[in-house]
């Protein structure tokens, strides 16, 4: 039996230190201004993604890896007699996974598994690190393709925006939605289902009961959440806020290891600062 690579990508929204820990590898998407193109976490971080949003005045564009990205990240580890479970972003919301089964049929049958997360940020990553744990057990690649493929239902992911100028000037709202966020201070749940992002519940006013509501959202279900590993990932977020968050979470829940982690450049071009999600799993 061949040992098992697990692959994932830059909207994964992990640390160095969980990176390290899983032993993961990491396809980097791109973020684009202009002509200038930059690898996610490799080339640009999120200090300089919206160091140069105002130094522009507009957002960036992303693209996912290309199929020869793919390729030449999994050839070596193909080489050295590795098979790999590669988990991306929905395909809802990125080629990533279109492409990364592209390059997985320039392999023997067998070598290369893509799991489509049907989720975004850390939830990609709650998939990711579950295969991983499968991969330490020793699992071959194909069982841990199929228990992964598992766990993608479970995921839970939402998040709270600060404000709706990201997504407005993406073209993700219209003028008059972003009016009325600023004048009435609306922050709207955006909720992951379906591979897709739906909105969810509008909070008004200040930024603890944004928080607040976040909290009611995702505890309203609490008996349902896997105490194993939970997330809450953020871009720019003060440190108050993510602390609140934390004693929330800790307070209604036994939770084996509570992460705080950071989203990335891919995920904050379309959210912004301020924006914070609590990501789990549920239970089986």
């Amino acid at each position: 039996m061949d040992p098992v690579k697990i692959f994932t990508d830059s909207t994964a929204s992990l640390s160095k230190e969980l990176i390290d820990r899983f032993n993961l590898s990491i396809i980097s998407l791109h973020v684009l201004f202009d002509d200038e193109s930059y690898k996610d976490g490799i080339e640009i971080n999120e200090d300089k993604l919206y160091k140069i949003i105002k130094e522009k005045g507009k957002l960036p564009t992303t693209s996912a890896a290309t199929p020869t990205d793919f390729v030449n990240a999994f050839k070596p580890w193909i080489e050295d007699g590795y098979d790999i479970v590669y988990v991306g972003i929905s395909s809802e919301l990125s080629c990533s996974v279109q492409n990364a089964r592209i390059a997985a049929s320039e392999f023997d049958a067998g070598r290369v598994y893509v799991v489509d997360s049907r989720n975004l940020s850390s939830g990609v990553g709650l998939v990711a690190l579950q295969a991983a744990e499968y991969a330490m057990a020793g699992l071959d690649a194909k069982t841990v393709y199929e228990k992964t493929l598992k766990v993608v239902p479970r995921v839970k992911c939402s998040f709270v925006i600060d404000t709706l100028t990201h997504l407005y000037m993406g073209g993700r709202c219209s003028s008059l939605a972003k009016w009325a966020g600023s004048v009435f201070k609306i922050h709207p749940r955006i909720v992951v289902e379906n591979g897709t992002m739906t909105v969810g519940e509008k909070f008004k006013g200040k930024r603890k009961n944004v928080l607040n509501g976040l909290l009611r959202s995702t505890l309203m279900k609490k008996d349902k959440i896997d105490p194993h590993r939970v997330f809450i990932t953020h871009s720019y977020t003060p440190e108050n806020d993510l602390e609140y968050l934390k004693e929330g979470l800790s307070k209604a829940l036994d939770i084996d290891e509570l992460l705080i982690t950071n989203a990335g450049c891919v995920i904050a071009t379309h959210c912004g600062k301020k924006t914070v999600g609590i990501l789990y799993i549920e239970k089986e």
